[in-house]
């Protein structure tokens, strides 16, 4: 990729290690790439899945709307009022009879190709193995969900099509099922997208792809953060 994006890259705050405070909001790291020109839309791409997760924990009630940070949706975009952006929009007759789970379902399916998408219009390798990697793990999840239950997987699956076939998660899933309790079991699966990002991430290219490695590791540490703020027994600590 052409573009270069030196004085965006220096400005921003280095990451350390995985469970570390996230040096920067996500709203805050949005703000530094419009402001310096940064590849702007696919960054958009990117944080919008997390803006769709904060906005599920207040339709849900885990957390309130002005609680959220949300870098893409508008302010009120994590409550019923607007719309989702065209891309996100769903025909309701991809739901089924599952109501809002296969709506939630259809959304995200809508969501990774809309990021396939923006990959391919900035030519994008990270952003194309971001997708197929949250993809097939999000998929082997639900398989291993659906297995223990009894149930089948198929309609609970989505955009399989767009998954690594190459990442079997068997390690990750392992150490998940394996956890004491959940938040143990969400910090291994968490640690493991860190570990992943981390070997995909481009050093010193200053190019499109090393600024979305940098708001994909980032997200990590937001999430993370705000999962043991959130969560009782939490304390920010990985242990």
């Amino acid at each position: 990729m052409a573009n270069e994006h030196y004085h965006l890259l220096c400005a921003l705050e280095g990451l350390r290690e995985f469970g570390s405070p996230p040096p920067i909001g996500k709203s805050a790291f949005m703000a530094k790439v419009k402001d310096c020109e940064g590849p702007e839309a696919a960054v958009e791409a990117l944080l919008l899945g997390d803006d769709l997760l904060e906005r599920e924990a207040v339709l849900s009630g885990e957390i309130e709307a002005e609680e959220a940070d949300l870098a893409v949706l508008p302010a009120s975009g994590a409550s019923d009022g607007p719309p989702f952006p065209p891309y996100l929009n769903i025909h309701e007759s991809r739901t089924g009879d599952r109501g809002h789970s296969a709506a939630v379902d259809a959304t995200w399916e809508a969501y990774f190709y809309h990021v396939t998408r923006m990959a391919k219009a900035f030519k994008s390798r990270f952003l194309t193995r971001w997708v197929g990697y949250e993809v097939g793990f999000r998929n082997a999840m639900v398989r291993t969900r659906a297995e223990k239950l009894g149930l089948d997987a198929g309609p609970y699956l989505v955009a399989e099509e767009l998954g690594d076939p190459s990442s079997e998660f068997e390690r990750e899933l392992e150490q998940w099922k394996q956890a004491e309790n959940p938040l143990e079991g969400v910090r291994y699966l968490e640690q493991s997208r860190w570990e992943w990002l981390t070997e995909q991430e481009p050093w010193y290219e200053f190019t499109d792809d090393e600024v979305l490695a940098y708001g994909a590791r980032l997200l990590v540490l937001v999430r993370w953060h705000r999962i043991t703020r959130e969560s009782p027994a939490g304390n920010g600590e990985t242990g």
